[in-house]
């Protein structure tokens, strides 16, 4: 469909880009930012573009004291031939909306929505990095606006989408990762917003994430909340492991973040002849599976860092190694496909990607 086309109030002020090997992740910011309100009298009204500035709200704001808020990761990539490419953003507005379902939050038009970006991009087009592994990475983020101190829902809302041109989400690039399986602290429970891509998942993880940074891993393995015993994700990100020749990935049970890489992941498997399993697995599991030489890689899956091979795991003071501490074949082979499809160097089987026109 086609939404209409946005008010644009162009910035005076253009910033300096950074080069492509500066960006690192989540530093830079694009000269302008897409901006939409919610009222429940009026739906969502008054979508614009309009440069980069902070954002002006009540002390009084639902945000800032219950915390109501959802958010996205997406990127658009930059081919060898100057097209601007979209990974799937259909999946992501639609887990915006289941999102936004779990916190009481209005679901947006996500057609209209992907067209707004496009327009946004359009604007932002010279950000879009051109170095080998780089990517502009998009936020879009909706925020309880009302000012009311009430423990309820609230009744107004703010759409925003910002824009950073990007690097390598892990500075040694997709080089194996150290990983700590995290014992004491939990991310989420069945029945809770896990499921949800909102700010208090993530905030709740900060704990344990500095300790285990402290102690040089680079991430953190975590546990289901009632038994401690099944994995879930693997920090933000969703957690594979290939044993004997089948690929084994903890089901979606509610309380793990339904990822578009995953999803991604899972469809290429198959297509490949790859056995690949959902289902719930334990760490005593995965530690055996070591221990008879039946583990063979390890990596997880996100939109940030696409494929991270995992080649050490720390569980109950025990210290594994995994094919040696080197990327696997397969984790390679799906770096490769995926990157490949994302940046238009290699054809898309699938239609994933989306030109922004």
């Amino acid at each position: 469909m086609s939404a209409t086309v946005v008010e644009i109030v162009k910035s005076k002020n253009l910033k300096q880009k950074p080069n492509d090997d500066k960006l690192g992740f989540g530093k830079y910011f694009t000269d302008h930012m897409f901006v939409m309100d919610y009222t429940s009298e009026k739906g969502w009204i008054q979508p614009k573009i309009t440069p980069y500035e902070p954002i002006s709200l009540d002390p009084a704001a639902v945000i800032f004291h219950y915390g109501q808020t959802v958010f996205e990761g997406m990127k658009a990539y930059r081919t060898s031939d100057n097209k601007i490419l979209l990974f799937r953003p259909d999946e992501n507005f639609k887990r915006l909306n289941m999102s936004s379902e779990r916190l009481a939050m209005p679901p947006v038009n996500e057609e209209e929505v992907l067209e707004y970006l496009k327009q946004l991009i359009n604007v932002e087009k010279d950000w879009v990095p051109t170095a080998e592994g780089t990517s502009l990475y998009i936020r879009p983020f909706i925020i309880a606006t009302e000012a009311f101190l009430g423990l309820a829902a609230s009744k107004q809302y703010k759409l925003v989408m910002i824009l950073s041109p990007v690097g390598s989400y892990y500075t040694g690039g997709i080089k194996p990762v150290s990983i700590k399986v995290e014992e004491h602290y939990t991310r989420a429970v069945r029945g809770g917003t896990g499921m949800a891509k909102t700010a208090g998942n993530y905030c709740a993880t900060f704990n344990a994430q500095t300790k285990a940074t402290s102690e040089g891993f680079t991430q953190v393995l975590w546990l289901d909340a009632i038994e401690k015993k099944y994995v879930e994700e693997v920090g933000t990100s969703n957690a594979f492991f290939k044993v004997n020749g089948e690929v084994i990935t903890p089901e979606l049970s509610g309380s793990i973040l339904p990822g578009i890489t995953r999803k991604s992941v899972i469809e290429m498997l198959k297509d490949w002849g790859v056995p690949v399993t959902e289902r719930k697995v334990s760490i005593e599991e995965i530690f055996q599976y070591h221990k008879e030489g039946t583990l063979e890689e390890v990596f997880s899956t996100g939109t940030a860092a696409v494929i991270s091979s995992i080649g050490e795991l720390e569980w109950n003071g025990q210290k594994i190694t995994v094919n040696n501490n080197k990327i696997g074949d397969l984790s390679q082979k799906l770096y490769d496909t995926l990157t490949g499809i994302q940046t238009g160097k290699i054809a898309d089987p699938y239609n994933w990607t989306t030109e922004v026109k």
